[in-house]
This record gives structure tokens, sequence and C-alpha cells, in this order.
């Protein structure tokens, strides 16, 4: 079985953002952690609507560190 979230971009160490895709809607999400406090918030395009990568299943993510 396929994992439902794929991480597709990280960025910091203490101070952590990353951007999380639902497998199953393509739904980006924003993931942002600092110290022992972080949050999640879908990741919205300049119109305010939810950014949706399509047929990402066929494009290889690399992860930055």
């Amino acid at each position: 079985m396929a994992e439902r979230f794929k991480k597709v971009y990280t960025q910091g160490v203490i101070s952590v953002i990353e951007i999380w895709v639902d497998t199953e809607t393509g739904v980006n999400y924003l993931y942002r952690k600092d110290g022992n406090s972080g949050g999640l918030t879908p990741l919205l395009d300049s119109d305010g609507k939810p950014v949706v990568t399509n047929e990402f299943d066929s494009v290889e993510f690399k992860v930055e560190k």
C-alpha cells in the first residue's frame, strides 16, 4: 500500500519548512516547525486556491536538505 502523504520539499534544521502532497487528492500542504511547536495548512496560490499537484506519481521529486 502506498503512503498517503509524500514529502516533496524540506528546508532548515531547527526551524523547518516542509511541503507535503496528499497522494489521493494532489493537494499540497505547508508544514512549519520551530522548536516544540508546529503547524500544517494547505498551500495556497496567488488567488487563494489550494495548490494541487496533478500526476505527481510520474514525477520524481527531489527532497532538498
